[in-house]
């Protein structure tokens, strides 16, 4: 093999600058008997990364349940299906864009939605919801507005220009994401099963063809950049970040959907991490083949581009497809059509190599296996992080009210976390394609699924503080959370994704924290009957060696029989009666009011009884079927009080009676938090309703009535609806200067 382009000369120090290890190193040099080439070891470097080979992660993630009835296909492609009957199938997935987010918010944050499209449609699906869960720094922090701006705008500046409704997410901020802010984004999409398409390579001799926009130089080690913490250098990796093009995606889009109608294609891959590199090992190795590559045949938009670049460029809106043999004009006239390139610029091969030719010289020249399922495997040293008993013993009854109940709910509902996130979703078009039956706002959007009854809600869930004092059970809750949002608007959940966000998998402290919270997703998806089908991993989420809170993202979608039985979420008329489900005392560990009033984290956080979740979710279900319910809506951060205060902010703008004397404290009462608690409204039927919970084992209370316009709870606050709209709407203003 003859280095013609005259490459720098690969060593161990050459392979640490590109997040190869010296023991790695060895080992690929040992798996390909010589040393790599300068391009070898850059394909290498991206497909050992931690964002492409879940190096840390894989042997914890294996303990997932991910089968089921429904499950068309899990882990391991590029989105996981389920089927939804009647011929379609959901297909979704979650994944990160956070270092490109943190370094260059609005391409970050537009190449992340763009990204995650990709891995919908190229399955056969046509995207027809987004979500997002984004975490920011404190409020104050000189970046926060900067990059919360930023992120907003390329999140509604690419999915508004691809016509696919933002429908939904979660913000928080809090001073741990200062030096590394989240971004996850989901999309779910619609196919017929019988139109499936897998990102494999098959059939000896059928033609390898790239499709899209030309190849440029950014975006270049992107997922090694992803795989590694931040420091002062920050900025230098700006290079790093792809520039997306909606509009081309679009037609990109357009022309994949067309071409998947006939019998052209075989399998067909996103160029997305590590570009033709990940795409042409992964399509190989799946399809158990080789493929022979000829850069000089990749349109690209840059002079003098060296294979190095042309493998690892990340430049967006590109495919890599295995056509079938002689259906390549056919395919030409569809991507043409659309004003996209498209180039035969390979073949599939008998074997198991990856070979790459440029200027009609081998440049790369390589075995499938040793690039994929050979990447390393480490089982990493955990331990309980040392300040976690320390926490768990924060005295909670020692601390003062810090105000009145009436103060104290206007600061919360008021507050960064809780208040309204209109100034967010207002940027997102949430009803293109006219299918949204409930948009952001409430516990879980829903988009009807046009010729059929059935409807889709769709949710994303986490509450970092409760996963900082309890891994395993804040991880559950999660899972707990979206399978209760969703039941709130009358769905049964049908099978989660996830985003898995932690700092540096090399402490002991933060892997602990990662394999209790995969266990508590596990055993949560386990007991609701719940599988998960896709996910990601985004670890080193650290600046100077300062950590996230650990945030497993939960993405939930649910299915609804009847679009007629969807739930609302606020009150809706004079004289309903307001009812709760669970406990009436939360707890003030790892709350909102803990956090606001107080700016601590700590506390024993209760436990989730996982079934009596589960037959939560049926009772709900059954009393929006049958027409018992009128509302329900989900009792979480900030506790009973703010719920009660968001009932009245989501509906018909009425207010509430309420009637329910504290046991402990008040605070408890008020604003405790704990999971398996929801507040639903009937206008008769109620006797019915409790006799369902008790049977059920759900505890039951009347609270009150709907009606005036204040929030009247007897003998503790009356508040306006009118001052509880104007403070929860001007939340942001302080930080957004909108």
């Amino acid at each position: 093999m003859t280095n013609a382009t005259r490459e720098p000369e690969v060593t161990a120090a050459v392979a640490r600058e590109m997040g190869v290890t010296e023991d790695e190193f060895r080992r690929i040099c040992e798996f390909i008997g010589r040393t790599p080439n300068y391009t070898e070891l850059g394909m290498f470097a991206v497909m050992w990364s931690e964002h492409c080979s879940y190096k840390s992660s894989r042997i914890h993630l294996k303990t997932f349940p991910t089968t089921g009835a429904r499950v068309l296909k899990g882990p391991g492609e590029n989105a996981g299906i389920v089927s939804i009957g009647d011929g379609l199938a959901v297909v979704f997935k979650m994944e990160s864009h956070n270092h490109p987010s943190f370094i260059e918010p609005y391409q970050g944050a537009a190449t992340g939605v763009g990204g995650i499209m990709r891995d919908i449609f190229t399955m056969g699906a046509r995207p027809i919801a987004n979500l997002n869960s984004l975490s920011f720094g404190a409020p104050d922090h000189p970046k926060t507005r900067y990059l919360l701006g930023g992120v907003v705008a390329g999140i509604g500046g690419y999915g508004n220009c691809m016509g696919v409704p933002t429908v939904g997410g979660e913000l928080r901020f809090n001073p741990a994401y200062n030096g590394n802010i989240l971004v996850n984004a989901m999309t779910v999409g619609l196919v017929p099963e019988e139109k499936i398409f897998l990102g494999q390579a098959s059939g000896v001799g059928n033609p390898v063809m790239y499709v899209g926009s030309r190849t440029g130089r950014d975006g270049i080690h992107g997922a090694t950049m992803a795989s590694g913490e931040f420091d002062q250098q920050t900025e230098e990796k700006r290079p790093t970040v792809q520039v997306g093009d909606p509009f081309t995606e679009k037609l990109l889009l357009e022309a994949c959907l067309e071409a998947m109608k006939g019998d052209h294609i075989v399998g067909i891959q996103d160029m997305g991490a590590a570009g033709l590199t990940c795409s042409t090992v992964e399509m190989a190795d799946r399809g158990e083949t080789g493929i022979l590559l000829d850069l000089d045949r990749v349109p690209l938009r840059e002079e003098g581009m060296v294979p190095y670049e042309m493998m690892l460029s990340e430049s967006q809106e590109r495919m890599l497809l295995v056509a079938q043999k002689g259906h390549e004009e056919a395919l030409r006239q569809i991507f043409e059509k659309w004003d996209l390139q498209c180039a035969v610029v390979g073949e599939v091969t008998a074997g198991d190599r990856v070979v790459v030719t440029h200027q009609g010289q081998v440049v790369v020249d390589l075995p499938v296996n040793p690039l994929t399922s050979g990447a390393p495997l480490y089982d990493r040293p955990r331990a309980e992080p040392a300040n976690l008993r320390e926490l768990h013993d924060l005295d909670l009854a020692s601390l003062d009210a810090g105000g009145s109940p009436a103060d104290t709910l206007v600061k919360l509902l008021g507050s960064p976390n809780l208040c309204s996130r209109r100034w967010v979703w207002t940027q997102y078009d949430h009803h293109v394609q006219t299918n949204t039956v409930r948009g952001p706002g409430g516990d879980a959007a829903v988009v009807r699924i046009k010729g059929t009854r059935k409807a889709l809600a769709v949710t994303s869930d986490v509450n970092p503080r409760l996963v900082a004092l309890d891994p395993e059970e804040g991880a559950a809750q999660a899972v707990a959370e979206a399978a209760r949002n969703v039941a709130c608007v009358g769905a049964a959940p049908l099978a989660i994704t996830d985003c898995l966000n932690f700092g540096n998998p090399e402490k002991p402290e933060i892997m602990w924290q990662f394999e209790r919270a995969v266990a508590g997703i596990g055993r949560a998806c386990r007991a609701l009957g719940v599988p998960v089908i896709s996910g990601n991993v985004s670890l080193y989420d650290e600046t100077e060696a300062k950590g996230i809170l650990p945030t497993p993202t939960v993405g939930l979608v649910g299915l609804i029989d009847d679009v007629a039985h969807v739930g609302r979420a606020g009150f809706q008329d004079e004289g309903d009666h307001v009812l709760l489900l669970g406990e009436a005392t939360g707890s003030l560990a790892g709350s909102e009011w803990l956090h606001v009033l107080h700016g601590k984290l700590g506390g024993r956080i209760p436990k989730v009884d996982l079934e009596r979740e589960k037959a939560l979710g049926e009772l709900l279900r059954q009393g929006f079927r049958d027409g018992t319910l009128k509302s329900a809506h989900d009792v979480s951060e900030g506790g009973l009080a703010v719920a009660l205060a968001e009932c009245c902010l989501l509906g018909s703008g009425s207010g509430a009676s309420i009637k329910l004397d504290p046991i402990d404290r008040v605070d408890s009462l008020l604003f405790g938090e704990a999971p398996g608690r929801v507040i639903v409204t009937a206008a008769a039927g109620a006797k019915k309703l409790e006799k369902a919970a008790a049977k059920l084992g759900i505890p039951f209370r009347k609270l009150g009535k709907v009606g005036g316009d204040s929030l009247d709870w007897k003998g503790l606050f009356r508040l306006s609806v009118a001052t509880l709209r104007d403070v929860h709407e001007g939340g942001l203003r302080a930080i957004t200067g909108a």
